[in-house]
């Protein structure tokens, strides 16, 4: 048996006496109902401002709004905004207003009813439209200068001018129809091809002018962009179409006053470029650099920073550090965020040798918003924390003290936690980092365990699988919660196997290209470590993974009976079928090619193959709208589970809850509800010995 490592038992720092802070995880529906930060804006004048969502009355959908919040950490958040549809991509403007997105009612009637615009919010005085457009506006950024970038959409071969008339008679004829002419034709859960996304340069005074003009519906589909400080110029990424159904990532400038197009960073094949970012003086351009996957390695991102005048790039030696955020601070260096070592990290990156020196660590780090004063607001999460928002002193994020020596990481807590809705106050157990040497590689993850447990009442024990496979569970999830688990008395692990983030090159190619024996070897042997534990029960377990966590479930599931019960979610079954269908055919079909090509690897990891080795009572979990793993996985998983049980019907002991509104995830806060307790039900059945799951659910 692998030795196993642990480190000191830990809880999420609470606040028990916050009003809003939340500790009951047997009421699922609270436990959705819990406000959700996602993003923050800090403004010229020391001003803190944040988005939180919250579910409606009804559970049907979530809605966010703007909310102030105290920079120095000691009065309470405030509420700006009070719509029914929500305010979202909040920015400060120089002059300290405050814009929005939103698809709030125009007093004076002028935007399109259901259309997202942008809105001001003086620091006194309501709210007021500036721009609009037929398909609604989502602000990107806003310059110095006081114009916006904005992304809309026009139908195909239409303009601004003439979308509203055009998508009026489409709408009256009920046209659906959709030409395409290439790949892709899918992206997560809607259709490419329909729409024509474009971006927008939206002055002070609210006038549009149309960058893109004359683009097709897949060059900004995936877009990312940003605006200079100036509003001069806008760096965009730009997809191509090439042969092989493949596409090119690039980098363009547009001049904003000419139109004029120029590539600052030409794709091929070996790398494609995206998320460009301006420096605070313009003059650079930090770029996200993805390698291309082949089947012996898998993509690998790499943090460039562009002379906008041109001259060689500089690399920023990440480290170990899986990139997820970047933001330029005010003193020119370049911030990134990201996972690292089963945790995150903020790094500074001097811009001009690429060296990186951490300004935070011991959470995952999100919502980057350097402030004028040189101070850093972020959202902070962990295992056991929702993210709740941080300001780190300015004098922990400059990159050098005044005699240009390098300064250390300062000491945890000088960063400081300001006062938002959404705080949990207690956990119904203890969280602690565990690992083990699988093959002579550390593997570790977090394990939570219920406050119950003990050796004369041993909890029974899951193991959870995460997605991506380039993933980690190391931050707060609100579809996948595993103290909703640790309430009902079950034990919960995650790993971080082969193929993790924030573990640098080799742990994300360990594994590759996505062998689920491999990853299920190194989970097994953590997963056996941590039950030699006398307060966890090795007899009673349930394994649960979504997306590639679903496709190691459906794989598991052919290849072992030790578990009671498996729950996969998203989970890829026919790999022959699924690599040509999903919106991502392009990259599974380069590293996995055709099954002729390959046909060891095919038989070998397909779940499908192994389908009549099936024992084990499986939740099959699925949203229609799932673009990136088609429905059509669950279906066919479906009908071979149902086809192959030789026993009365009524004794089959598998089930499928089917989500016909949801895509990838789970994101409606009702179906959230029932999904949840479906999951718990159908453990609690198999895993407990409880009572069978009726035919008609009340949820």
């Amino acid at each position: 048996m692998p030795h196993l490592t642990s480190a000191p038992e830990s809880s999420a720092p609470t606040d028990p006496a916050a009003p809003s802070a939340f500790s009951d995880f047997s009421d699922i529906d609270g436990f959705l109902r819990i406000p959700r930060l996602t993003s923050l804006a800090a403004g010229p004048d020391g001003r803190a401002v944040a988005a939180i969502q919250e579910a409606d009355e009804h559970g049907a959908k979530l809605v966010s709004s703007l909310w102030e919040l105290d920079p120095e950490g000691e009065q309470p958040a405030r509420r700006l905004t009070f719509s029914a549809q929500g305010e979202s991509s909040p920015h400060f403007a120089s002059d300290g207003s405050l814009l929005f997105s939103s698809a709030r009612p125009d007093p004076q009637g002028e935007v399109e009813e259901d259309a997202s615009a942008i809105w001001r919010l003086p620091r006194t005085g309501e709210a007021v439209v500036v721009a609009s457009a037929p398909a609604g506006l989502t602000l990107l950024a806003v310059a110095e200068s006081g114009s916006m970038l904005a992304a809309t959409s026009v139908l195909p071969g239409g303009t601004l001018e003439d979308d509203a008339e055009r998508r009026t008679a489409r709408q009256d004829a009920k046209q659906t129809t959709i030409w395409h002419t290439g790949m892709p034709i899918r992206q997560w859960d809607h259709e490419i091809g329909d729409s024509s996304r474009r971006l927008v340069l939206v002055s002070e005074g609210g006038d549009l002018t149309d960058l893109t003009p004359d683009v097709g519906t897949v060059t900004l589909n995936t877009a990312s962009a940003d605006l200079s400080p100036d509003g001069a110029t806008v760096a965009t990424s730009w997809t191509q179409r090439v042969g092989g159904g493949e596409t090119r990532g690039s980098i363009v400038l547009i001049d904003t006053a000419t139109l004029r197009r120029v590539v600052l960073v030409q794709g091929d094949d070996e790398a494609q470029y995206d998320s460009p970012q301006f420096s605070r003086d313009g003059r650079h351009l930090a770029v996200i650099r993805s390698t291309a996957s082949s089947p012996t390695d898998t993509s690998y991102g790499r943090l460039e920073i562009h002379p906008i005048g041109g001259g060689d790039p500089v690399t920023a030696q990440l480290g170990d550090l899986s990139i997820g955020e970047v933001e330029w601070a005010t003193d020119g260096t370049l911030l990134v965020a990201g996972d690292l070592h089963s945790s995150g990290a903020i790094l500074a990156i001097d811009p001009a040798t690429g060296e990186a020196r951490s300004v935070a660590r011991d959470g995952v780090f999100s919502a980057l918003a350097p402030a004028p004063d040189g101070s850093l607001l972020a959202l902070r999460s962990d295992v056991g924390t929702p993210a709740r928002p941080l300001r780190i002193p300015a004098a922990d994020v400059v990159t050098q003290r005044s005699d240009s020596t390098a300064r250390e990481l300062p000491a945890p807590g000088a960063a400081r936690e300001l006062p938002a809705p959404g705080a949990v106050a207690a956990l119904p157990g203890t969280l602690e980092w565990v690992q083990t040497d699988v093959d002579g590689v550390g593997v570790g993850g977090w394990l939570c365990v219920p406050a119950s447990a003990s050796a004369a009442s041993p909890a029974p024990a899951m193991l959870w699988i995460h997605g991506g496979p380039h993933g980690s569970y190391n931050a707060w999830s609100w579809r996948w919660c595993p103290w909703l688990a640790v309430e009902r008395g079950y034990a919960v692990l995650m790993p971080d196997p082969a193929m993790s983030t924030g573990y640098g090159d080799a742990g994300l190619n360990r594994g590759w290209p996505r062998r689920p024996d491999v990853v299920f070897r190194e989970c097994e042997a953590l997963f056996d470590a941590v039950l030699e534990r006398p307060e966890l029960d090795g007899t009673r377990t349930a394994m649960l993974g979504a997306s590639f966590g679903g496709f190691m479930a459906n794989w598991i599931a052919g290849h072992t009976d030790r578990f009671d019960a498996i729950v996969t979610h998203a989970g890829l079954w026919a790999l022959e079928q699924q690599h040509r269908t999903t919106d991502a055919a392009a990259s599974k079909m380069r590293v996995h090619r055709h099954e002729d090509e390959d046909p060891d690897w095919y038989r070998a990891y397909s779940p499908h193959r192994a389908a009549d080795s099936i024992t084990t009572p499986m939740l099959v979990t699925h949203g229609n709208r799932d673009y990136r793993v088609p429905i059509s996985e669950a279906l066919r998983l479906w009908w071979d589970l149902v086809s192959g049980w030789d026993g009365p019907p009524q004794t089959m002991p598998h089930r499928f809850l089917q989500l016909t509104s949801e895509n990838h995830w789970v994101l409606t806060p009702s179906n959230a509800l029932a999904w949840n307790r479906a999951v718990l039900a159908f453990c609690d059945q198999h895993v407990l010995g409880g009572d069978p799951i009726p035919e008609v659910l009340p949820w």
